[in-house]
């Protein structure tokens, strides 16, 4: 069984959470029993988060060795030059190394996507842009760590598609089998 969510905002890629106060988890959203994420998708990050109850899968759809192309549009602050472009589409230094070389795109006009509770830090006098970024590795905070290397902090981050997965029209909180 393979299923596609779309993680909402502040919700761990986990069906149990031992913190205190609790934060919020897969368990509220329905989802079939003795499913599990294949991959992680940051407690501030939104989007697809694909779950499957077979680990041979789960293994090849997040092992890097697998090469699995994960798709983000990413609000960042400022705007892009071409130079800051061009060095993620080289791969950045990062302190655990040097990344894959990365596809972006900028995306103009900016997607048109659901609110985001609670909504991204606005400021007047600092432009925003969007990106879209395509990786084949899955480093921790990889993509943040990215655009904040080259000097363009992510302010919002929504994975779209992971291998041939898509996120489609699933609204926040949704899933669908595959």
């Amino acid at each position: 069984m393979l299923i596609a969510f779309n993680k909402p905002f502040n919700v761990l890629c986990q069906f149990t959470d031992r913190s205190d106060p609790p934060r919020r988890t897969l368990a509220g959203f329905g989802l079939p029993p003795r499913v599990y994420a294949a991959g992680r998708l940051d407690y501030d990050s939104e989007g697809l988060l694909l779950l499957t109850d077979d680990g041979a899968l789960a293994n090849r759809l997040t092992d890097p060795r697998h090469k699995q192309p994960k798709t983000y549009w990413v609000q960042v602050e400022g705007t892009p030059t071409d130079e800051q472009l061009d060095a993620l589409r080289r791969g950045v230094v990062l302190n655990d190394g040097p990344t894959r070389p990365a596809q972006v795109e900028t995306l103009d006009p900016a997607p048109v996507l659901w609110p985001r509770d609670p909504p991204v830090r606005f400021r007047k006098t600092v432009p925003d842009a969007w990106l879209s970024m395509t990786i084949t590795e899955g480093r921790n905070r990889q993509v943040r760590r990215m655009t904040a290397a080259v000097g363009l902090p992510t302010l919002r981050l929504v994975r779209t598609a992971m291998g041939d997965a898509r996120l489609g029209d699933l609204a926040p909180g949704e899933w669908r089998p595959l």
